[in-house]
């Protein structure tokens, strides 16, 4: 029943019980290199949440995130974050920069203005992973514990 194509694979003649072809060879492969894959990209994922965390790691960018997410979703422009913070503005830009980079806010053009917010979407996926490895998988912390109602 087995035959070889022009591949030099091994296939299943077709015949009405077996009406499709069986290769084995790219199985194996693609099987293994999803694993490989899949294991790339949660380095990546965990990489990329270092780097955002890492941005808001310092006591001003927090009180900036703290800042615009109170904002949301209109957003501040720079003057009102400044006069908010009290902030120098050449330390404010270098701070709004990493934020920025990160993908932790977004800027918006108005006029000659620039006005900063928070990235809500980036944020849900960072909360969304350290939930996952917190709460759900090894179930160190009681979701009751992290969850509260602010009164």
């Amino acid at each position: 029943m087995a035959s070889t194509g022009d591949s030099g694979f091994s296939t299943l003649r077709r015949t009405p019980a077996f009406n499709f072809r069986l290769t084995l060879l790219p199985y194996f492969c693609n099987y293994r290199n999803t694993k490989i894959a899949q294991s790339k990209k949660s380095a990546e994922q965990v990489a990329k949440y270092a780097d955002m965390l890492s941005a808001m790691g310092t006591e001003p960018r927090l009180r900036i995130m703290q800042l615009l997410l109170s904002a949301h979703p209109e957003g501040l422009v720079v003057g009102e974050i400044q006069e908010g913070l009290d902030i120098p503005s050449s330390t404010l830009s270098h701070h709004l920069d990493k934020l920025k980079a990160e993908e932790l806010v977004r800027v918006e053009r108005n006029g000659t203005f620039l006005r900063y917010i928070a990235d809500t979407n980036t944020l849900q996926g960072l909360l969304r992973f350290l939930y996952a490895e917190c709460c759900t998988r090894s179930q160190a912390v009681k979701l009751e514990n992290v969850i509260q109602i602010c009164k």
